[in-house]
């Protein structure tokens, strides 16, 4: 009889865990989209994802396809002053880039202003004091070199696939062919980049991933520009791919493997992985 007793509990356990998560996505459905908002109307919703997803990563993804459908626009951060004045903090379109940061800021805030102020501290790069400050040459320019020094996004490519199946290359990243810089930021960082070729991307690896992953696209053409990365987005569900897509025009949610592999091959030349992480304080 106990026996029987805990099955029925466990049953109404996973069903009220079902039902939560189902609730969850509606509500998601019920809102307005981000960018048909004002500052204070999002300063309104954000504490209400804190409420309805109290763990960060479930925020993260619920935050992520609030977005599906928003406008793309290409370079659409920047310091509002100086040698860029677009937004430091925006929610109304995005590029593959600003989807992340963007969601990872807002996922961490309550209110608008403090969106972003915590992107200011995701997107810029400490300086001796271990401040961030909104400049041009202070901004994480390139996602290689993000995923592996930003805390907030960590590369974890190596600890799905063997040492021996990773495709190591050696790089300048903002330095092209001819020694000239690719961007004007008298920066240039030499270093060694692994990814996973395409002939290991397959449901068995995205399987490997937590629930929401950031993925990376290796672009080979790329290297002689010094860079290494074409295209980011987030893997959810160990499935979808959500990301914002020049291609598309907006921020789009499918099949990550129907992406990535075409009828005349796959997109691009590799994957990096990398995870989601708050940020300390």
């Amino acid at each position: 009889m106990e026996s029987k007793l805990r099955r029925i509990n466990i049953k109404i356990v996973f069903l009220l865990i079902f039902l939560g998560c189902a609730n969850s996505s509606n509500w998601i459905d019920t809102l307005p989209k981000p960018w048909e908002l004002n500052e204070q109307q999002v300063s309104d919703i954000l504490p209400q994802f804190h409420k309805k997803f109290p763990d960060f990563h479930d925020r993260l993804k619920a935050f992520a396809l609030w977005q599906i459908g928003k406008p793309y626009e290409l370079f659409c951060l920047g310091e509002e002053s100086g040698e860029d004045k677009d937004p430091i903090f925006r929610l109304d379109v995005s590029d593959c880039t600003v989807h992340i940061l963007t969601s990872l800021a807002s996922v961490q805030s309550y209110s608008w202003q403090e969106s972003k102020e915590t992107l200011i501290d995701i997107h810029y790069k400490p300086n001796d004091n271990e401040i961030s400050i909104p400049t041009y040459k202070s901004r994480w320019h390139f996602t290689t070199d993000r995923i592996q020094d930003n805390p907030s996004t960590k590369n974890i490519t190596s600890s799905l696939v063997s040492k021996q199946e990773l495709v190591t290359i050696n790089i300048t990243l903002n330095q092209k062919e001819d020694g000239d810089e690719f961007l004007k930021l008298d920066w240039q960082k030499p270093t060694t980049i692994q990814f996973i070729p395409n002939q290991l991307v397959d449901k068995a690896l995205l399987d490997k991933l937590p629930q929401i992953a950031g993925v990376a696209f290796v672009k080979k053409t790329y290297f002689k520009m010094g860079l290494v990365v074409a295209h980011e987005g987030m893997i959810i569900d160990n499935k979808d791919i959500v990301h914002a897509s020049s291609e598309f025009g907006k921020t789009v949610n499918m099949d990550f493997m129907k992406y990535y592999f075409l009828d005349d091959g796959p997109r691009f030349d590799g994957v990096l992985f990398f995870s989601f992480n708050p940020i300390e304080g």
